[in-house]
């Protein structure tokens, strides 16, 4: 099979590829310029974090309310408002004259960033239907790049005019670009809506008997992972600095995590094309345990190296999975990524008092216990699957 089938598949998913750089960077810039933002509105540190709260807040509102706007409308123009509303807070970011409007404008921020990452996930989906899994992995790919570029434009900026709001402008300028991207192809439509659908594709089925269960499922797997990536994401440097590690090579575990993260999110599109996505997902689950378990006895850096090459592929490869056993609208995707927010607030938050309380012993196996709950989730998911008498379905070649 080629990559591409025709000139509107590559045109279409290139946009979204470009779309995922841009909400990456502008997710990414958000932590590098902590300091600077506090400065501008002379909040303190313990202030300038209710940040994070406002932008999970709206990221947990724009999943929501993106899903049903995808379903009812066309898809491009929705994303188009999205883009438009993640450029204007780019724009107001750094010139905001108080705390409660930036607290304002990040919410803004983190309903269209997630917006955009929900609908573009959606329309991928309905692009390439059952074939869908290495796609959605590249698609990833980009977030993870974007993320990884975001500090180094505003180093950039810093470099180049002393001043931290280019940054933001920049990923402004750079967003803007979509819109052409997106005016110009029209929007993929739903399976169930497109005359070429095979009677007997997966894809096209109603909604089955069952299916509740398997979103109430997949949606907590989806809380589970995204609390364990945020979790060790944001803990790891703390917990070297409380094992004796310089401030220095702690700082640097979590570049090394997210290096991972993004090689294997590329490893898992040749790979997602040769081997079942639920030997995947074992893989990296078993990985990511073993990882967990290891830190008491290795040097933290090949565990930041594990930990990220085993988080790298489950969130994209559960995600297409999503496509292969049930009909995939926009508002069970906004449910997804809803149930993604609230894992990326309510677990990371376990990781401060256990800390506090237990001592740094306790760190490693709240992240295996995370891993040992998803892999007992995958196996509950497989095993709804065949209930419902699913089967894997072909590879795509």
């Amino acid at each position: 099979m080629p990559l591409f089938e025709n000139a509107y598949r590559r045109r279409v998913t290139l946009t979204y590829f470009l779309a995922f750089v841009a909400i990456g960077l502008t997710g990414g810039l958000l932590g590098p310029a902590l300091p600077h933002l506090a400065e501008l509105t002379g909040a303190g540190m313990s202030q300038i974090a209710l940040l994070f709260t406002a932008r999970a807040l709206g990221n947990m509102l724009g999943s929501v309310s993106v899903g049903v706007l995808v379903d009812r409308l066309p898809g491009h123009p929705v994303l188009m408002l999205m883009v438009v509303l993640m450029v204007l807070a780019l724009t107001l970011a750094p010139l905001s004259p108080s705390l409660a409007v930036l607290i304002g404008v990040i919410f803004v921020m983190g309903f269209a960033e997630v917006a955009i990452n929900a609908g573009s996930n959606t329309l991928l989906l309905w692009t390439y239907r059952q074939a869908a899994g290495p796609y959605i992995s590249a698609l990833h790919f980009c977030f993870a790049l974007g993320n990884m570029l975001a500090p180094l434009v505003l180093v950039a900026a810093l470099q180049w005019s002393g001043r931290f709001e280019w940054a933001f402008w920049g990923v402004g300028l750079y967003a803007l670009t979509l819109l052409a991207w997106l005016r110009r192809d029209p929007t993929p439509r739903p399976p169930e809506a497109s005359p070429e659908a095979a009677p007997g594709d997966a894809t096209t089925a109603r909604p089955r008997r069952g299916d509740a269960g398997l979103l109430g499922t997949l949606m907590l797997l989806f809380s589970l992972y995204v609390g364990a990536e945020i979790t060790f994401a944001g803990w790891i440097t703390a917990y070297a600095v409380l094992q004796g590690e310089p401030r220095e090579s702690a700082a640097l575990l979590v570049t090394l995590f997210w290096l991972a993260l993004s090689a294997g999110r590329l490893l898992a599109i040749p790979l997602l094309r040769l081997i079942s996505p639920w030997w995947l997902l074992l893989g990296c689950l078993g990985l990511g345990l073993a990882s967990a378990l290891a830190m008491p006895w290795l040097p933290l850096w090949p565990i930041a190296l594990g930990y990220g090459l085993a988080a790298s592929a489950i969130f994209p490869t559960l995600f297409g999975l999503c496509n292969r056993l049930m009909t995939m609208s926009g508002k069970r995707t906004g449910l997804i990524f809803l149930a993604s927010g609230l894992g990326a607030m309510l677990v990371p938050s376990l990781a401060g008092p256990l800390l506090e309380r237990a001592g740094t012993a306790a760190f490693p196996w709240l992240l295996a216990t995370l891993m040992g709950l998803l892999l007992l989730g995958v196996a509950i998911l497989r095993r709804l699957t065949r209930t419902r008498g699913d089967h894997d379905m072909p590879h795509a070649r």
